[in-house]
């Protein structure tokens, strides 16, 4: 069974940091592009950042760029999302997701097959 399991959220103050965690398997990992998307209480999912399949190029949302870094670690068959000077705005259940077969350029809108659970993060004072 393909899973994708998220952790690593919480409650961090305005200013402080987070690192997210996808666990995914190693079939998964080597032959998808995966994806952090994100949503908030009333508005539409926003995917935030991806990682491409083969040669791992990293792409992200404006909102986020240069305060979020992802990256994937093969051989613990992880993909992190590390988040610097949260903002409130930040607030949201964030979601790892997968799209099996991709290997070119990622997304980030639609089209990902695979999903986890979420995982809450909160910036507030």
């Amino acid at each position: 069974q393909v899973r994708l399991v998220e952790s690593g959220g919480g409650l961090v103050q305005p200013g402080g940091s987070l690192r997210l965690s996808c666990a995914i398997s190693r079939f998964t990992l080597d032959n998808s592009a995966i994806a952090w998307f994100r949503q908030a209480p009333g508005k539409e999912r926003e995917g935030v950042s991806c990682i491409s399949a083969r040669l791992g190029s990293t792409y992200y949302a404006d909102s986020v760029k240069d305060r979020f870094t992802i990256s994937r670690d093969n051989a613990k068959n992880t993909v992190y999302l590390q988040m610097n000077s949260l903002k409130p705005e930040d607030t949201a259940v964030y979601y790892c997701a997968a799209r099996i077969g991709l290997f070119g350029r990622c997304p980030l809108s639609d089209g990902y097959n695979l999903w986890g659970q979420g995982t809450q993060v909160s910036v507030s004072t």
